[in-house]
């Protein structure tokens, strides 16, 4: 099985659909930039065609909206050939999701949306104490105590 790691960001709003058996699938649009920027100063940009499925599908989709960015390890990568409105044959490169990750900030729209206006929000945290002394670091690792949380 060919397996992938994609880091792009969602170029469409994720789309949730019922198959016949009653699965939930999302359809994702990733784009990712790779390769050296072009004369115009941008990056080429590989489309890849993704899908997530069930629980994780339905749980995620008002999630994933266009400017998302995020990290995907795909299942089933493959290539798939079509023929364009046009005539023109094209390729695209289509995979299943197994785990996905949120990068970044939000999508523009996304952040206007969550904020609160500044009159609404929380006042301050009124100011802290003085904050104790840093403890002495160890001359040693011999000094050190057994239990390093790592």
């Amino acid at each position: 099985m060919i397996t992938a790691t994609v880091h792009g960001r969602i170029g469409r709003d994720a789309e949730l659909r019922y198959t016949p058996n009653g699965d939930a699938v999302a359809d994702l649009a990733l784009g990712c930039n790779y390769g050296r920027k072009g004369e115009d100063g941008n990056y080429p940009t590989q489309w890849v065609k993704a899908s997530l499925w069930g629980k994780q599908a339905e749980a995620l989709c008002e999630h994933l909206v266009k400017g998302t960015g995020i990290i995907a390890i795909l299942s089933d990568v493959n290539v798939k050939t079509y023929t364009t409105k046009d005539g023109a044959v094209g390729n695209s490169l289509e995979g299943r999701v197994m785990a996905i990750e949120f990068t970044g900030a939000k999508p523009r729209e996304e952040q206007g949306r969550s904020q609160a206006p500044q009159s609404q929000r929380a006042p301050a945290a009124a100011p802290r104490a003085a904050a104790p002394k840093p403890q002495q670091a160890a001359a040693s690792l011999a000094d050190m105590e057994d239990d390093i949380p790592f």
